[in-house]
């Protein structure tokens, strides 16, 4: 990689402004101060330095957020917030894995590892999604077994999916499915005629949102964490 785009990447500004860090002599790699910025270095094996300070950099990164209700999962957009708009990270090519609505919550993975995102939501992958649900209505053995059938909506039949009660009282459900269509799991709750009162998603994939991850907060995952969810992925 070039120490200009390693530098421009680790946030350390535009190419124009990283070249002018170069020019005045302020950057280091093993000890020699270098002013090409077309220089390769190795940001796993190079010590490189900014104002005698260590860059650390990471070329693909891994976030769980907690998306609170009132966020579209985008890089921009020009009506709501952005997700993205949570993350403080120097990196700039970051953007969700998948998405949840905008009123919806719950485990939402921030990344800039298209491997990774394409094999979580390409549609061949089945990859399962867990929702916590509080509907409008007492869910049936009936309700429960049409979700495993397969239920058929206007426009699309889906896979069969998991349907367990939690909390009578609360109407509150788990719900799990195998894709990820539009507005999927409260045209499902539609269909049954107990529409979605709140949706969270809790897991994707083998990850599950952390308990003590407050809505709205973020974290890295984990090298156990990213393994599991895509085993050749480098970490």
């Amino acid at each position: 990689m070039r120490i200009d785009k390693l530098l421009a990447h680790a946030g350390y500004g535009t190419r124009k402004e990283v070249k002018k860090l170069l020019k005045d002599k302020r950057v280091t790699v093993n000890g020699e101060v270098i002013k090409q910025d077309r220089f390769p270095v190795d940001p796993a094996t190079d010590h490189i330095t900014v104002d005698e300070e260590a860059v650390n950099y990471q070329e693909k990164v891994y976030f769980m957020l907690n998306k609170p209700q009132g966020y579209v999962s985008a890089t921009i957009d020009n009506v709501y917030p952005t997700v993205i708009d949570l993350i403080d990270d120097v990196h700039t090519d970051l953007f969700p894995i998948g998405r949840l609505d905008v009123d919806t919550e719950g485990l939402l993975i921030i990344s800039n590892d298209g491997a990774l995102g394409h094999q979580l939501t390409s549609p061949k992958s089945h990859c399962p999604k867990t929702y916590e649900v509080i509907c409008d209505g007492d869910v049936t053995k009936e309700d429960i077994a049409l979700f495993a059938s397969g239920m058929s909506l206007d426009d699309m039949t889906c896979l069969p999916a998991t349907l367990e009660v939690i909390d009578v009282q609360k109407h509150l459900c788990h719900v799990t499915i195998m894709e990820g269509k539009f507005h999927q799991v409260k045209r499902m709750f539609l269909k049954i005629g107990k529409p979605v009162l709140f949706l969270k998603r809790i897991k994707m994939g083998s990850l599950t949102l952390d308990p003590n991850l407050e809505v709205g907060s973020y974290r890295p995952l984990t090298a156990e964490e990213i393994h599991s969810l895509a085993p050749k992925t480098m970490v």
